[in-house]
């Protein structure tokens, strides 16, 4: 179930003296007191909604409750939809990969990029890996230059601690092959 963001008061529930009151139809009713305006809803058979509580005096409006409530979760999904969700999918590798390792890895990464995800790529130097660094440099050149048909390089590489990070984006119209 969609919650509404604030509460919206209906009836009863509305607690001033007066309300600027708008018909069934649009009309303007002008500046009523609220218990007369409950009473011209019910006498239509529809609720007094308050659809706009900051003013001074409130604006309320007759209308069927549950349809314009229905109305506003189908607008709150129909919104949701249309929206894209982007997730950071990580890679690890280290800088003496194989050959078959790297092409999966890389195939991971081509994927994640394709279907519109960002994707970090971090290469972890463990011991004496430290003292050859270069060697990952290689690896992390290749890498860039295997994904760029799908991806580009975001930020990196960057190198913090014993790990060199290259975050990558989606480039746009990319597909998997």
């Amino acid at each position: 179930m969609v919650l509404i963001s604030r509460e919206i008061r209906v009836n009863h529930r509305i607690r001033v003296k007066e309300v600027r009151l708008i018909g069934s139809d649009g009309e303007q009713m002008g500046i009523v007191p609220t218990r007369d305006a409950i009473d011209k809803a019910q006498e239509l058979g529809f609720d007094l909604v308050e659809v706009a509580s900051q003013t001074s005096p409130p604006v309320c409006r007759i209308m069927d409750y549950s349809k314009y409530k229905y109305d506003q979760e189908k607008k709150a999904r129909e919104a949701r939809k249309h929206q894209k969700v982007v997730h950071l999918k990580e890679i690890k590798i280290k800088p003496n990969i194989e050959e078959h390792d790297y092409q999966v890895k890389l195939h991971h990464l081509k994927r994640f990029l394709s279907r519109g995800d960002k994707a970090k790529l971090t290469m972890t130097f463990r011991g004496r890996e430290m003292s050859h660094m270069d060697i990952g440099k290689k690896v992390l050149d290749r890498m860039t230059s295997d994904i760029i048909e799908v991806g580009e390089v975001e930020k990196g590489p960057s190198r913090e601690g014993r790990n060199i990070i290259i975050n990558f984006i989606p480039r746009s119209g990319a597909k998997v092959t």
